[in-house]
């Protein structure tokens, strides 16, 4: 591991601006000029998110004939479909669109089985539209490379809308519309909504045409807001508008779904609870039973319904980390025994694997081994894959590189999915670690991570913390600040802490004579050094103690470097 400054050379006349701008001090404005924001306009925006500056719904490409084809169902009460993987994105945006429309025609939700379909748009699932007499179906999250299953639904007389954020091929499907701001010819301003984030353009865009604005629809922002979270797109533009207000409202109106998941969350609601609080337990019945469940989680309205249901949720996450922790360990076991520990790429394989895990196996991997990396399971005739990648390695065009082996696949450009014939699996494994050296530079090949700027601990004041918290939410696109301060020592009181004896409790003193408590997770391997009085230099974000209901600021331990 590596750490790297993120912007080593900042434009001092932003810098200076923003701080006769804004007057705030040099560290603020350093962090802000980082981010793109250069003056009080831009600064505006950032720190107070408008509801107006989001873009108008019907700039996307195709959005009239989608909206024209929803109000004629509505108009002759046609029966319409609603489909949407099986992921979080998927969940959520099949909650949205539904909910919308549920009270204005007849309709059903459908979400593919992980394990006897697979992802996207399936024949059965147009078999089983086709016996429901449904005449329209809106595909979320999916569909964009969905040629032959679209093509047959229209045979069989039924539309299609396709509402998708994935990369689309060259061919597109012969549907009535097509909602993807990465299309060409879509002149969209925005290109990195979620899945549920163009569901949710879809509902503004209807509800606009009725005569409604933005404040009629603004009560789905929370579930945008866990899409965005859970599929790591950018929290930039729209995205961050809509992640502002869908916070604030999971935090003062939550749906009866997700309360009990909310329950032991210290602090205030941020990014990070959606990614690995509320995410996992949304993703589990899709990845362990059938992402039904979850759907009728989130349109739970009555207590005594939502709390069976989340315990059914909670019920099912439990085994999918028991599951995905073993499949883990046999996973990077038999890297060790194939002798691959030196390879560029990761593939592995077993039969036995649960389909539903192996996404989350092969990011697990990628901590052990920092390269891209395929697992693969059975899935009746063929193999099933899930693809993960590092910065720096578009996983995307490295597929694209090895189509020849490989019977369907589709993603973003650092995770993925695919679909091969058993025999193929050696040839394709090949081909994957060729094209995967063949890009794999020096840059790329050892893990970096980026802090914003070096900082001594009298700067950090409670004034400076609260214009920082201002700048969330945090995520992919607007990372959480981190710091770095050198030539740190143990101003007595560090210890080691928790249940295994592997966390660090630092009390700390830095050149500036200002002193900080800090806490280090899984860090205790440095005590030592710590304790006799060696010099290190610190990586951290800054963040108040609310464990024991404190309010003091408290660092929080990234990296230690010696």
């Amino acid at each position: 591991m590596k750490w790297k400054i993120a912007n080593p050379y900042p434009k001092d006349n932003h810098v200076n601006q923003l701080i006769n701008a804004l007057n705030v001090q040099y560290e603020i404005a350093y962090l802000l000029s980082e981010r793109g924001i250069t003056d009080y306009d831009s600064a505006k925006s950032y720190f107070r998110p408008d509801l107006a500056d989001l873009h108008d719904p019907f700039m996307m490409l195709n959005m009239i004939q989608a909206v024209g084809r929803i109000n004629k169902a509505i108009h002759n009460q046609e029966k319409i479909m609603i489909f949407g993987d099986y992921d979080v994105d998927g969940i959520t945006a099949v909650t949205l669109v539904y909910s919308y429309l549920k009270n204005h025609l007849p309709i059903i939700y459908y979400l593919p089985d992980r394990y006897s379909e697979g992802y996207g748009v399936s024949k059965k699932s147009i078999d089983i539209a086709k016996k429901e007499q449904v005449s329209l179906i809106i595909s979320l999250d999916c569909g964009i490379n969905a040629i032959d299953n679209i093509s047959y639904a229209k045979k069989n007389k039924i539309d299609f809308i396709v509402c998708d954020h994935h990369i689309p091929g060259e061919i597109l499907p012969d549907a009535i519309a097509i909602l993807n701001p990465k299309q060409e010819g879509c002149n969209y301003p925005f290109k990195e909504l979620s899945g549920c984030g163009i569901g949710f353009k879809l509902v503004h865009a209807l509800e606009k045409k009725r005569g409604g604005d933005i404040k009629d629809v603004k009560f789905f922002f929370d579930l945008v807001a866990m899409s965005i979270a859970a599929d790591v797109v950018p929290l930039i533009d729209e995205n961050r508008i809509i992640a502002f207000y869908g916070l604030k409202q999971i935090k003062e109106r939550p749906r009866q779904g997700i309360k009990m998941f909310l329950q032991d969350i210290k602090g205030e609601i941020n990014i990070s609870h959606l990614v690995f609080t509320l995410a996992p337990r949304i993703n589990a019945s899709g990845r362990m039973k059938h992402a039904k469940h979850s759907v009728e989680l989130l349109l739970s309205e009555d207590k005594s319904d939502a709390i069976s249901r989340a315990r059914l949720i909670e019920m099912l996450n439990t085994e999918r980390r028991f599951l995905d922790k073993k499949t883990t360990i046999e996973a990077l076991e038999q890297i060790k025994e194939n002798n691959e520990e030196k390879s560029y790429a990761s593939v592995v394989y077993n039969k036995d694997w649960n389909k539903g895990i192996i996404g989350i196996v092969a990011s697990r991997m990628i901590e052990t081994y920092h390269r891209p990396t395929v697992v693969f399971s059975s899935s009746g005739d063929y193999l099933t894959g899930s693809v993960r990648s590092i910065k720096g390695l578009d996983i995307y065009s490295i597929l694209q590189s090895c189509k020849k082996h490989i019977i369907r696949f589709g993603g973003h450009k650092y995770a993925a999915g695919l679909t091969i014939m058993e025999e193929s699996f050696l040839k394709f494994k090949s081909d994957f670690e060729l094209a995967v050296k063949e890009r794999t530079t020096a840059k790329n090949s050892i893990p970096i991570k980026n802090y914003d700027q070096e900082l001594t601990f009298d700067k950090i004041t409670p004034k400076f913390y609260r214009i920082l918290i201002q700048m969330s939410p945090f995520g992919e696109g607007n990372p959480e600040p981190i710091f770095k301060t050198v030539n740190c020592l143990d101003s007595g009181g560090t210890r080691i802490v928790g249940k295994l004896n592997d966390h660090l409790k630092l009390e700390l003193v830095d050149d500036s004579g200002g002193h900080f408590k800090g806490i280090g997770f899984r860090m205790a391997e440095h005590y030592e050094k710590i304790k006799n009085q060696v010099p290190f230099n610190i990586f951290y974000s800054i963040d108040r103690d609310d464990f024991f209901g404190g309010k003091d600021l408290q660092l929080i331990i990234k990296g230690i470097e010696f």
